[in-house]
């Protein structure tokens, strides 16, 4: 008997195998559990060697990471099992227009080592929103800002991610999605609750090396399956499915356009225009101004090993289309009747979600192409996208909500009650992205990746656009940023409401959403957001107070080099003060009981007596801490691979253009 839970089975009713479980047999069970150990391995491996008692050992792992694990971790941390399920399923659907959203990463990466990380490591900062108290003043912004991450985190991030890849073990496993969601969240969450930054991306690493081997063999699997690339070519424009009743042909017909990423401005379900500008904003969002992966950056210990593991997760991001989308695009050649239905019933049998399922390409290929042990590796690979991503997530998250809203209600909190704070609100986060995961499923006619970069075009551009100005022109003002937030979010906001209230519809029953609201390509309403809220923050600014340059060293680009003292416009909500609590806080040894100083320990809460700093010293710490200053050679080095970079990013994007 099948029960439903909010659209998810308990088990498959796609036919006479709905009681086989793919993955019971020993050789897989072993290398599931072998992944298992070896990264938990690593996680503890990290959490002991790294200083996890401080706000700077927890959040920026001490500045003291260098660039291949930065890069392995910028990619993983972007590679979720969204890009799995949601990258393979929408290629599936509509072709190889959705890998330009992976390669114009490219570009932009290189965007985000050489213009924004700059700026960011000169201001001495941790999270994004204290830039913009740096850069404004006030506290408004910061809140908005830190309260619009955290729910992008939800709607976007962490309920996509946990949705693909419960998607995965339903296939696999036949489990109750939501069982199998709080198993995976478990885990994920111990390591990063207890280990900090340096615990995850020394993980993020080991998920890369995972990924991306797993990934390389279900692509030789799938490519030798259809016969190579040319047949492949071939056979996916002639993928349809069977039961099709009186539906109109272009709805399972796949689309001329196939094989194209650059399409039509007009009638392109992805248009050019749309795809070089609209997505670049989203990705200068995304790239340059998200706590998750400006974090890492700031972890590194120089500028060199910044810019160097920018251009490493350049390189990684080549990949997915490779990796994902011809794999997707295969399965729908192979399970047509599956992976393309159009029949509302039809796509229920097989999926449990009447809309498509094209999200199952991915996990179909594993289950049913990999043999025995390698099937096990790419759950492993699933599971390593989904834990690697959630990490990532969880970590800055709780930087978020701990740096800039929680020190604004306890400014006189010690670095102890902080990392407890920062470490129980993931809980917290973790519950609500459980709760959105039933909108996930049904949004925009169940393509997930059209699902996460719609939201991202009606909540993002307003950010991007503040981040920009904030940097290059030094004549924006707190008033016109803060306006030019609010009036983007509202418009965003409304967009995002209607679309939702009226459904997206499908081909085959299409949305009542009025043309005016939905007839906008969501990457277009992008661009016109990002103009309207660019004017807004500009001209308001103009018609207000400047702010004064001694207020803005090296905090926007014309400034970004002046040696003169920076006065802020507000003093930090908290700084670090041991020289009171040291000793008021610390308990004494014959106090603690053995169990509570191993789960102090285990959780890097113990206490500990850190040398008092002089003000020259405390001087000079922060000196190296925001020193941008690089090796010739190596800056020389990582500027040419830089070019490099750029010239094979124009090359694939001409090439498949």
């Amino acid at each position: 008997m099948m029960r439903n839970y909010f659209g998810f089975s308990l088990t498959r009713s796609n036919g006479s195998d709905a009681d086989t479980v793919p993955l019971n047999n020993p050789a897989d069970i072993s290398v599931i559990v072998i992944y298992f150990l070896v990264v938990l391995g690593v996680g503890v491996w990290a959490m002991v060697r790294s200083n996890r008692s401080t706000v700077g050992g927890f959040f920026l792992a001490g500045r003291s990471m260098v660039w291949w694990p930065i890069g392995a971790s910028l990619f993983a941390s972007n590679i979720g099992s969204g890009h799995f399920v949601g990258l393979a399923g929408t290629a599936a659907a509509t072709g190889i227009a959705i890998g330009g959203f992976e390669w114009n990463a490219l570009i932009v990466v290189v965007i985000l080592g050489w213009v924004f990380v700059p700026i960011y490591i000169k201001a001495g900062i941790v999270t994004m929103p204290e830039y913009l108290k740096k850069r404004f003043g006030g506290q408004r912004i910061r809140i908005y800002l830190s309260v619009l991450s955290l729910f992008l985190y939800v709607f976007t991030k962490i309920s996509a991610d946990m949705f693909s890849g419960a998607i995965f073990i339903n296939q696999a496993l036949k489990l109750n999605i939501y069982v199998a969601v709080i198993a995976l969240l478990l885990i994920t969450a111990l390591y990063t609750v207890t280990g900090g930054l340096a615990a995850v991306i020394y993980t993020d690493t080991l998920q890369t090396i995972i990924m991306i081997v797993g990934s390389f063999i279900l692509m030789g699997f799938a490519f030798h399956e259809v016969g190579g690339y040319e047949n492949f070519q071939t056979s996916y424009m002639a993928a349809v499915p069977s039961v099709t009743t009186n539906i109109s042909e272009t709805c399972f017909t796949p689309r001329a356009d196939s094989f194209h990423i650059f399409r039509n401005a007009v009638t392109g379900d992805l248009p050019w225009p749309g795809l070089v500008f609209g997505l670049t904003i989203q990705a200068t969002w995304y790239w340059c101004t998200d706590q998750v992966i400006v974090q890492r950056c700031l972890s590194a210990k120089n500028m060199s090993h910044v810019k160097a593991g920018c251009i490493l997760c350049g390189y990684l991001k080549l990949l997915p289309m490779f990796l994902m989308v011809f794999p997707g695009m295969i399965s729908r050649i192979l399970y047509p009747d599956e992976v393309a239905c159009v029949e509302p019933s039809e796509c229920n049998k097989y999926c449990g979600a009447s809309v498509g399922c094209s999200n199952i390409a991915y996990p179909k290929l594993v289950v049913d192409l990999m043999p025995d042990g390698l099937r096990g590796l790419m759950l492993s690979v699933m599971l390593a996208s989904l834990m690697s991503s959630l990490t990532s997530i969880f970590n800055s998250a709780s930087t978020l909500f701990t740096m800039d809203i929680y020190t604004k209600f306890r400014r006189s909190a010690t670095e102890k009650e902080l990392m407890i704070a920062g470490r129980v609100f993931i809980l917290v986060l973790i519950g609500l992205s459980i709760a959105w995961i039933p909108v996930v499923q049904s949004a925009q006619s169940g393509q997930l990746f059209d699902y996460i970069q719609s939201i991202t075009s009606y909540l993002t551009p307003p950010i991007a656009a503040l981040f920009m100005l904030a940097i290059f022109c030094k004549r924006v003002n707190e008033t016109g940023a803060f306006y030019g937030l609010l009036i983007g979010l509202f418009i965003g906001l409304s967009r995002m409401i209607a679309e939702f209230a009226y459904g997206t519809g499908t081909c085959v029953d299409p949305g009542n959403c009025p043309t005016i609201i939905c007839g906008v390509h969501y990457l277009y309403f992008s661009i016109i957001l990002f103009v309207i809220s660019c004017i807004i923050i500009l001209s308001v600014s103009l018609m207000t107070k400047p702010i004064e340059d001694k207020h803005l060293y090296r905090l926007c680009w014309t400034l970004r080099n002046s040696k003169e003292e920076r006065v802020d416009l507000e003093e930090d909500d908290w700084v670090e003060n041991q020289d009171v609590h040291s000793m008021t806080e610390e308990e004494p040894a014959q106090k603690q009981n053995l169990c509570k100083k191993a789960v102090m320990c285990f959780c890097g809460l113990e206490q500990k007596k850190a040398p008092k700093l002089s003000p020259e010293e405390q001087a000079e710490l922060q000196k190296k801490l925001t020193d941008t200053t690089e090796t010739p050679i190596w800056r020389n080095i990582v500027n040419a691979n830089a070019l490099i970079l750029l010239c094979v990013a124009v090359f694939f994007h001409g090439f498949y253009g």
